[in-house]
């Protein structure tokens, strides 16, 4: 009951847009995440990847594809590119996220890319959690997703997590990850709501 009431507590706040995309391959999570940036950027929002290198390079090729100047758009600090895996290890303590390490760390990403606007709000895309549940830190990755919804308190941000479809076998991992989300995206991009 204590695990149930620790869910719900931490589960996407009603207005705060936390979404998950289960992938098969990586061209159409690469789409799926271009287009949610770049529906960002028309109306002033700025837009942080947190990803693979492999992953950063097919985003910024997505945002080739709809005519967005990356290199413009990086120069002038509307989008931030940030390795998956070592902003991971600013805030992983003995293979558990450090909740103070995360807000300390998330906090400088978020704030550096807002660079001082005003009334800011944040699109992301992470696949931190994806690199954690590839590992097998199953519990790592659900206490993550929990850290961003707690985040999202205090923060204007709409996060977009990946996850591969290759990394999951149960069925109740898949409701464990959906439990942290407000939306689902589907293969066409669209979200739907899950809470």
């Amino acid at each position: 009951e204590a695990n149930n009431m620790a869910k719900k507590e931490a589960a996407p706040q009603s207005g705060h847009f936390h979404a998950v995309r289960f992938y098969e391959d990586d061209s159409s999570l690469c789409r799926i995440v271009g287009d949610f940036l770049s529906e960002g950027f028309p109306i002033g929002q700025v837009a942080v990847v947190i990803a693979t290198p492999a992953h950063q390079q097919g985003v910024l090729r997505r945002l080739a594809e709809l005519n967005l100047d990356a290199a413009s758009l990086q120069a002038s600090g509307d989008l931030i590119l940030f390795d998956a895996g070592e902003t991971m290890a600013r805030f992983m303590v003995d293979g558990m996220p450090s909740q103070e390490r995360f807000d300390a760390a998330m906090t400088d990403v978020l704030e550096r890319a807002c660079g001082g606007r005003r009334d800011c709000t944040v699109r992301a895309y992470g696949e931190m959690v994806d690199l954690l549940w590839q590992a097998g830190m199953h519990a790592a990755a659900i206490r993550l997703e929990m850290l961003w919804n707690q985040l999202a308190n205090t923060h204007q941000f709409s996060l977009l997590c990946g996850y591969s479809m290759g990394s999951f076998y149960k069925d109740a991992a898949y409701q464990d990850i959906c439990d942290q989300h407000s939306h689902v995206v589907s293969y066409e991009g669209q979200s739907a709501r899950l809470h």
